[in-house]
């Protein structure tokens, strides 16, 4: 039977991505694919999800309409390289990788092949993803729109031209563990009032989902919401003072140029 959807590799974001899947009835079980390097890994994911599993990337790629390259950077031309013969013309090419650019696909299978270099995060296991998507030109409205429908069972998706991918990782692919370090200090200050840790962690982040929360949902600037939460003369503006004397917005900035860098040198 043919397999819709195909997953080379089969890490967290491969299993957030089939599980989001599975929850939307996107697809049945029967058409979705994976293989995987480790018999524990196969046997975890075909028991947890009662999906076909193989050892073979080629049987993946073969079967698949859709062919996720859920590996590393560093794997993707040994594995196109394994599985370029066998991948027809009508197969969508989607690598979730950073630094694995549209071009490169294309000159790894040295053809015309239709690509999305695509960056999504790890809020996509709880189905609070950010995903953002790019496509090369052989790639049409609806074939794209199958894509896009594929990464909505995980979150959110933005579509940009290709040359600002390179950034999407300093914004969205890596601030979530910006934001789990945020979470972290804030939880550090409460225990050191005297708030239980485990409470602690439950108020800093229950305020930050509900911060972003009100950034998406009102409509408003974040400096107009933050100036809402500072009365005047009061304990907030002190703390958002300090905030602006230690430097948290410039970390802020200096951390994600060099996440940037990092990905344009992969």
């Amino acid at each position: 039977m043919e397999k819709k959807i195909g997953f080379i590799g089969c890490g967290k974001m491969a299993q957030a991505i089939i599980g989001g899947i599975l929850k939307n009835g996107l697809v049945s079980h029967h058409e979705i694919i994976s293989s995987a390097r480790t018999k524990e890994t196969l046997h975890k994911v075909e028991a947890k999800y009662a999906i076909h599993t193989t050892h073979s990337n080629k049987e993946v790629a073969r079967n698949a309409e859709v062919i996720f390259l859920a590996v590393p950077p560093k794997d993707h031309k040994e594995v196109i390289d394994e599985i370029k013969e066998v991948v027809n013309e009508h197969s969508i090419i989607v690598t979730i990788a950073a630094g694995i650019t549209l071009n490169d696909i294309e000159e790894y299978f040295e053809r015309n092949v239709m690509a999305v270099r695509t960056m999504p995060n790890t809020p996509s296991l709880v189905g609070e993803g950010m995903s953002v998507l790019s496509s090369n030109q052989y790639i049409n409205e609806e074939k794209l729109s199958k894509v896009i429908r594929i990464f909505s069972a995980i979150g959110k998706v933005e579509v940009v031209d290709e040359s600002l991918m390179d950034g999407i990782p300093a914004i969205s692919g890596s601030s979530p563990a910006y934001v789990f370090l945020f979470i972290e200090a804030l939880a550090d200050g409460a225990v050191k009032d005297g708030i239980p840790r485990d409470t602690a962690y439950k108020l800093g982040a229950q305020a930050v989902l509900g911060a972003a929360k009100m950034v998406l949902e009102s409509g408003k600037h974040p400096g107009v919401l933050k100036d809402e939460v500072c009365t005047p003369g009061g304990a907030t503006i002190d703390a958002v003072s300090k905030l602006e004397e230690t430097g948290f917005r410039s970390s802020v900035l200096t951390a994600m140029k060099a996440c940037s860098e990092k990905v344009r040198s992969l």
